[in-house]
């Protein structure tokens, strides 16, 4: 594996476990039209997880959903998203990856369609995730298939259209759930977000069949189902009781996971530490966190992704229940944000070069510079009368700042893990980010909603991006302590 897989530059990195090596005796090519497709198949969960955020006022008015329920909507597809993640790249190893990105995607269709023709608040939460499940076994494969059937240059050039898809994604995602829900196709409303899916895999999956190259590892890791397990033990003990405890009132039950937590999660670190000692392959091996590019990447991306998991929740909701705009007009505040980390996301690469991680440090600086602006405009602006285009100067500010930042973490990270280990860490990268994600909905998006009603809409959401420019504090003062240079 050389540098080149190193430098990814997305929202959602995953490479395999293991040297990629194609069973063939001639390594496969992969043609523009295969690149576009896992571009595609790429892009959509990045955006499922956000499409959602803009629907919810409208799903909580149909299907009676409440705060609680509305958070496991948002927050149950990343948990599920991000425990499994890992697992679908070393079965995509193990059996093949076109194979795995096909039943990945089909499995999305038909999940997607179960969330499309959700009943009620309860099937809907089952149903996206089962449709994280789907996607963790659909997500790995991309990167994978391009490592295995590209190199030098085009490779290059692969990953850069990767991480520009992934981090439009994941904006773009609550720009068009918003436009889908004003449409409202066929009177659909906000079932469409989940609709349209159907029909885009299906493209996808005629597209792979005959233009993505079948490739699987010829060493794959083994399954670590023990730590796989406490790992969603241990995620779900901390999320569930933070996203539902204020809904119900506190319950004991909630106490008891709480306080269950650092245990299931000390036998989990217990479980990878002996299956590393006695040759296994555990789902995080502890002595890659003694890397220390690793270990204060992880401290960073933990705060980093918390605060934009919680940041696109609140402002969706605040938007539409504060502000009373509707979906197109609170999808259209976020187009500025969605364009600067664009332009961020083309300038970064060539800026990591040469300043290495004061590109991670300034992006993360002006990320906190745009949320104290929207918090400002929040408070001074009129509000309830502010509209889409007041939150511009904010968004512009705090977009740039997350292309600078999170296109380049991962690049600077991963460039100090040894190359026969790249994929496990690449892994590790993102199961953090997608677990900070659902942590993000289930704290500041519980201390919004806990707040709103006592304090008002408006000043809910100022204390919430308020804790989030505390978060952005602590990364910053962490991101110091990040390697200085890109190996």
């Amino acid at each position: 594996m050389t540098k080149a897989n190193t430098a990814l530059t997305g929202t959602d990195v995953l490479t395999p476990t293991r040297a990629a090596t194609p069973t063939a005796a001639t390594p496969p090519v992969l043609s523009a039209l295969g690149l576009l497709t896992l571009l595609l198949g790429a892009a959509l969960p990045m955006i499922d997880f956000f499409i959602v955020n803009v629907a919810l006022p409208t799903i909580d008015h149909d299907l009676h959903a409440g705060p609680a329920l509305l958070e496991m909507v948002a927050a149950g597809y990343g948990v599920a998203y991000a425990v499994l993640l890992v697992l679908g790249g070393r079965l995509g190893d193990m059996v093949g990856r076109r194979r795995l990105f096909l039943l990945g995607t089909a499995l999305f269709a038909l999940t997607s369609l179960a969330c499309g023709l959700a009943p009620d608040a309860w099937t809907l939460v089952g149903a996206r995730v089962a449709q994280g499940a789907a996607s963790a076994l659909m997500l790995p494969q991309v990167l994978a298939t391009i490592h295995a059937t590209t190199s030098g240059a085009k490779r290059g050039r692969a990953l850069g259209l990767y991480g520009a898809t992934g981090g439009i994604a994941a904006v773009a995602g609550q720009v068009l759930g918003g436009w889908l829900v004003a449409a409202d196709l066929l009177g659909t409303g906000w079932r469409s977000i989940f609709l349209v899916n159907v029909p885009v895999a299906a493209a996808a999956i005629l597209l792979a069949l005959r233009s993505v190259p079948e490739t699987r590892s010829a060493n794959p890791s083994r399954i670590d189902a023990k730590g796989t397990a406490l790992l969603g033990a241990t995620l779900l003990a901390l999320l569930v009781p933070l996203m539902e405890g204020h809904a119900v009132g506190w319950p004991l039950w909630c106490w008891l996971l709480l306080a269950a937590t650092p245990f299931v999660g000390a036998a989990f670190w217990l479980v990878e530490r002996r299956g590393e000692r006695t040759g296994g392959d555990p789902l995080i091996p502890p002595t890659l966190l003694a890397n220390h590019g690793m270990r204060s990447g992880l401290r960073v991306a933990l705060f980093f992704f918390t605060g934009f998991g919680g940041f696109m929740f609140v402002i969706a909701v605040a938007l539409q229940q504060g502000l009373r705009l509707g979906p197109v007009a609170a999808g259209t505040a976020l187009v500025p944000m969605a364009s600067a980390y664009f332009a961020a996301s083309l300038l970064a690469p060539r800026l990591v070069t040469r300043y290495g991680r004061r590109v991670v440090t300034t992006g993360l600086s002006l990320q906190g510079i745009g949320v104290l602006v929207v918090v400002a405009t929040v408070l001074q602006g009129g509000w309830p009368h502010l509209g889409a285009f007041d939150f511009l100067p904010g968004m512009l500010v705090l977009g740039f700042g997350q292309g600078l930042a999170m296109t380049t973490l991962f690049r600077i990270v991963l460039s100090e893990v040894p190359a026969e280990r790249a994929g496990v860490g690449s892994g590790v990268m993102v199961t953090t980010q997608q677990s900070s994600l659902a942590l993000g909905v289930a704290t500041l998006g519980t201390l919004f909603l806990s707040l709103a009603g006592s304090i008002g809409m408006r000043d809910a959401l100022a204390v919430a991006l308020l804790a989030q420019v505390a978060g952005v504090a602590a990364s910053v003062g962490l991101s110091v302590r990040l390697p200085r240079t890109v190996r």
